[in-house]
């Protein structure tokens, strides 16, 4: 079956290039031997020159419908590429290195695009590349590490200037960011960083911005609040934890395990949340490790019959778009994904152009700010 690359570019053979190889059947000696081409093996233009006689200097300029040979040549290799199902690997084409004009494509992987967070990371990461001359590429890692690997393969053979990642939730080995750090690839982490590399990295003030978040809680009259938050295998899941826990220990009170879950989906929220609140002394608060979660939170409880924030309190951790669309609106964490993309693409910017040195891991830490909306009480 022919692949969408592939479709396209005959598409666009076909609209520039129309003559057919049979007007022009003396313009080039094909050899006798045809190449096999199976699935997994795509013509290349070595190949194309070696059976048509010429160098690939001359095909690459036929396939680029250079003026620099005759019309007929361009025309008679043209036809023969599109006979033999060549199509070109223009990311490649486009992002491979040269002394004299290096890429200025930089690789970006994000766990996930639907996610508030990451597109206004990627929003500024696009933002602070295209005002610097780089454009980027983007991959999703769907929360898989086996995809991660993939990817992160793939934009080495693509020869990207370097990478900008957050690591997929599964990924507990990291092997494949050490080989990239080992080809001199740089790379910048951000939100999820790598533990077992000492790597550039961007993050939002997580621990700060859960203190502070469950200090409000407690300070409007809380006293018994829910913990909602990501795997601990991940440096952010463990830091807002943290700042949980510590908190509570800082206002005089106990961490009661039954109390946390890991839950960091809205799907999960509305699933354990009606189980939470039927326990002998059910939470009167929630603190969500993003607005998803803490959003689907909230629909359990509204329709359990409890009332926000009188009798149950909730805070998110994004400030996303649906945090003011939900009723009531959601206090939440700012974490100014934007500014996050910025910083990550100015850091890895520096390690391409120099202006940073690569030997010593540049860390940033981006301020978080409280919002405080409907879902809970004021002090």
């Amino acid at each position: 079956m022919q692949s969408f690359a592939q479709f396209v570019f005959s598409l666009y053979l076909r609209t520039w290039f129309p003559i057919s190889m049979t007007q022009h059947p003396t313009l080039v000696r094909v050899k006798k031997n045809v190449i096999n081409m199976d699935d997994k093996q795509h013509m290349t233009m070595k190949d194309i020159a070696r059976e048509l006689g010429v160098s690939v200097a001359t095909v690459s300029r036929a396939l680029s419908d250079s003026p620099s040979i005759s019309r007929e040549r361009r025309q008679a290799i043209q036809q023969y590429a599109r006979e033999h199902n060549y199509f070109p690997n223009v990311i490649a084409e486009q992002l491979r290195h040269s002394r004299r004009n290096p890429s200025r494509a930089i690789g970006v992987i994000v766990p996930e695009l639907v996610h508030y967070y990451f597109s206004s990371i990627l929003d500024g990461i696009e933002s602070e590349a295209s005002a610097r001359g780089y454009h980027i590429i983007v991959a999703k890692s769907n929360e898989s590490y086996e995809r991660e690997v993939r990817i992160c393969e793939s934009m080495l053979k693509n020869k990207v200037c370097g990478i900008i990642v957050s690591q997929a939730k599964d990924t507990e080995r990291y092997d494949h960011f050490m080989h990239l750090e080992a080809a001199g690839v740089p790379l910048v982490f951000y939100d999820r960083i790598c533990p077992a590399l000492n790597a550039s990295r961007v993050v939002v003030d997580d621990y700060m911005g859960t203190m502070n978040a469950v200090s409000h809680l407690i300070e409007t009259g809380c006293r018994r609040i829910a913990f909602y938050g990501a795997p601990m295998s991940m440096v952010i899941a463990k830091n807002r934890f943290n700042g949980y826990r510590d908190a509570l220990y800082k206002k005089g009170l106990t961490l009661d395990e039954s109390l946390v879950r890991i839950c960091d989906n809205r799907a999960d929220a509305e699933r354990i949340t009606p189980t939470m609140m039927q326990i002998e002394n059910p939470p009167d608060a929630f603190f969500a490790v993003n607005d998803e979660t803490a959003i689907g939170i909230l629909s359990v409880v509204k329709r359990l019959g409890y009332s926000v924030p009188d009798e149950v309190s909730i805070c998110g951790f994004t400030n996303g778009f649906r945090a003011t669309v939900c009723d009531p609106m959601l206090t939440t964490v700012e974490q100014r994904g934007s500014q996050v993309g910025k910083e990550a693409a100015d850091i890895l910017i520096g390690l391409v152009e120099g202006t940073l040195p690569r030997d010593r891991a540049e860390k940033r830490i981006v301020k978080t700010r409280l919002v405080v909306r409907g879902t809970t009480r004021h002090p």
